[in-house]
């Protein structure tokens, strides 16, 4: 924001008391927003922007942006891929490792006096020689193919289309790639495409020692499907860093111990959210010098 702020004349919609007034009154100077996936960027405020050229988000997702309304209006669109590719990667295995060798509940067992009264804690499963699906192969689902390979899960993907130069078995039906894995890790993208994609045929499929992580969006778990197969032991655990009404989380899952929870915070370093923002402000000074942008959607 610092470097916006020396760079540019910057109004800041984020810190207005009156959204409308600031629009009103230089809406029509606006060439440039940016701004996150989170946030967002609506149909509603690109019409109010009739000499808006470029929107740099923040983030990977773009399903938070009107991006298609912004094409029809020439308008440009950049996020902030493959900066960010390595923490989300790690976060899944995390994840993948705290659910299933129950990290949290072992943490509790030791702080709780139970392995001083009770001995050790019942016994977890193992990693290696599961077999893991990866429901999206995007550059984030390779980063984390490349990591489970060290721990020696058997890789396994679903897609809209077969990545001919991947070795790994292909998958055009999710339900038929659940029946077949032991873990499986979203990494889809959100959107009306993949709204609730997860569901309880996927998440029955894959049965009471499955497990699910979603380092994707919450919008691709029916989250109440998935609480109701946790809840009867249809499966086994979850790791979970996004949701789906962000950051209000389902009581019920809090009060599961065979749940991992993050609070969307995967690309969430000091490192990668400064790549990040750079590469926001580098997309920005692109448009304004006249060079193609780094990352355009």
């Amino acid at each position: 924001m610092a470097e916006l702020e020396d760079l540019y004349i910057l109004h800041r919609l984020d810190q207005a008391t009156d959204s409308d007034v600031l629009i009103a009154n230089f809406g029509e100077k606006i060439e440039v927003v940016v701004t996150s996936n989170g946030v967002g960027f609506s149909r509603e405020l690109l019409d109010r922007l009739p000499n808006l050229k470029l929107v740099s988000s923040q983030g990977v997702g773009t399903d938070g942006l009107c991006v298609e309304a912004c094409k029809a209006r020439g308008v440009h669109v950049a996020n902030t891929p493959d900066v960010l590719n390595d923490d989300v990667a790690d976060m899944a295995l995390m994840l993948l490792l705290a659910t299933v060798r129950r990290l949290l509940p072992g943490d509790r067992w030791v702080r709780g006096g139970h392995w001083v009264r009770d001995g050790m804690m019942p016994l977890n499963r193992c990693v290696r020689g599961k077999r893991l699906g990866i429901a999206g192969l995007g550059r984030i689902g390779k980063a984390i193919a490349h990591r489970a390979e060290a721990f020696g899960l058997d890789i396994a993907y679903y897609g809209r289309r077969e990545q001919p130069e991947v070795d790994y078995p292909w998958y055009d039906d999710l339900q038929a790639l659940a029946e077949d894995v032991d873990i499986l890790v979203v990494a889809l993208p959100g959107g009306e495409p993949t709204h609730r994609l997860v569901g309880r045929s996927v998440l029955e499929a894959l049965g009471p020692d499955g497990y699910l992580v979603n380092i994707g969006r919450g919008s691709v778990v029916d989250e109440p499907d998935l609480v109701e197969v946790l809840s009867s032991g249809m499966l086994a655990g979850a790791g979970l860093d996004v949701f789906a009404d962000e950051p209000n989380v389902p009581q019920a899952l809090l009060d599961m111990d065979n749940v991992v929870l993050q609070p969307h915070c995967a690309s969430g370093t000091e490192e990668t959210r400064h790549a990040m923002a750079q590469l926001v402000v580098d997309n920005v000074a692109a448009y304004f010098s006249g060079s193609p942008l780094l990352t355009p959607v």
